[in-house]
């Protein structure tokens, strides 16, 4: 039992406790979630991994609303996905130093006494709920993507689903990303459907900058294409970049770092592209949209090669879209959906090289219509914004504090 137990009334005085496995720099959701939360009244500390010479142990963001990293190191995001790609004393040491992150962030939340614990992913899942049962505290879920469905975990897709399921049913309130990310949960785990919150972010009055232009020193005044986020396998990516060579009179932006970044920067040599297609590393989350908002074409060319893949909507496309720019993205389920409701631009078969090529020459050619689009952006800005949907995730915290019970 809670050792303060919580009214409707008084549910925003809790104490939260958030558990993320990256170091917490540039996780937009966790961030957009921890503010709204904060900002009702609610005491948030998220629980993170150090990344020592680089992130400090401890952290305000703002009021109500403190980071907490422990571990050694491990915080950068493993590329690829899975132990397989590490061998003898390379995948014990891995192991141990996961191990002694994951003990000194269990003993931080028990410290913390949170009268809610909130996991987000599948990775924090065991270590969320068993806090949470110490403590005596409900566990809400947060499923940011279909762990059984993602590049990568196909060596141990069935422990982690017999896992996620048992723990998931136990939760008193759950999360996903998209409606049919919620579906699969409902039907695969027999649990009431999560609530959705898209990725979106909070809403920016953007103003139109040459900070690429400049920063790249581009000599042509052509448009530019951006891609942002993750350079990870089954984006799209190296298809990007083969489509590139038959677009002329654009420049090709990837913004972001990752396990590809090497492949694709060879791929842009043998294709003759140096002088068209840049890379930008990975930048703050606050700096973000003004590189955004420097472009003219924001392109999502994720592949259908996983059920995680298939089910998305991705962070990427809300922020073009508040960046105001017209859109070429993969013709999946969820993107379409937000892509055709909002008439926000052209939709390309995954995989399809030659069509990502074709959608944008025609947008690269036809100033007008990359306008029509844009201005279809500007006006969906508001509704495909954090801020719309937050009062959901409200309303969620209210009812699993006032009745704990697993949904």
């Amino acid at each position: 039992m809670l050792d303060n137990p919580i009214t409707a009334a008084d549910a925003t005085l809790s104490r939260v406790s958030m558990l993320v496995w990256n170091v917490f720099l540039n996780d937009a959701r966790v961030l957009n979630e921890a503010k709204t939360l904060a900002r009702a009244g609610y005491e948030v500390r998220v629980h993170a991994l150090a990344l020592p010479g680089v992130t400090p142990a401890f952290e305000t963001i703002e009021p109500r609303l403190t980071v907490q990293r422990c571990g050694g190191g491990q915080g950068r995001k493993q590329q690829g996905g899975g132990a397989g790609r590490f061998k003898g004393g390379a995948l014990l040491l891995l192991l141990c130093t996961r191990a002694l992150a994951m003990l000194q962030m269990g003993r931080a939340v028990l410290s913390s006494r949170p009268h809610l614990v909130h996991a987000h992913d599948v990775n924090m899942l065991p270590l969320a709920w068993l806090t949470a049962r110490l403590v005596g505290a409900p566990l809400i879920y947060d499923a940011h993507e279909i762990s059984t469905g993602r590049e990568g975990y196909q060596s141990y897709r069935r422990s982690i689903g017999w896992l996620e399921k048992r723990i998931m049913r136990r939760a008193a309130g759950t999360i996903t990303t998209t409606d049919t990310r919620a579906k699969f949960f409902a039907r695969a785990y027999g649990v009431e459907r999560p609530l959705v919150l898209q990725n979106r972010p909070r809403r920016l009055l953007t103003v139109r900058s040459n900070r690429i232009h400049e920063q790249l020193r581009l000599s042509q005044a052509w448009p530019i294409v951006i891609y942002q986020g993750g350079l990870q396998p089954g984006r799209g990516l190296s298809l990007l970049v083969k489509a590139a060579v038959s677009v002329p009179d654009a420049y090709f932006v990837f913004i972001g770092g990752g396990g590809l970044t090497a492949e694709l920067k060879s791929l842009t040599r043998r294709l003759g592209l140096t002088e068209r297609l840049h890379f930008i590393d990975t930048v703050p989350l606050a700096e973000l949209p003004s590189y955004t908002a420097s472009a003219d074409i924001g392109v999502q060319p994720i592949e259908d090669t996983c059920l995680n893949h298939y089910t998305t909507d991705s962070n990427k496309l809300f922020e073009y879209v508040q960046a105001g720019l017209p859109l070429v993205a993969s013709d999946l389920p969820e993107i379409r959906r937000v892509v055709q409701e909002h008439n926000l631009g052209l939709l390309v078969p995954p995989g399809d090289t030659a069509a990502l090529a074709a959608a944008l020459r025609e947008l690269v050619a036809d100033r007008g219509r990359r306008q029509h689009y844009a201005a279809r952006s500007r006006k969906a800005a508001a509704v495909l914004s954090w801020e719309s949907q937050e009062h959901e995730l409200l309303a969620l915290y209210v009812k699993v504090l006032t009745n704990p019970a697993p949904a």
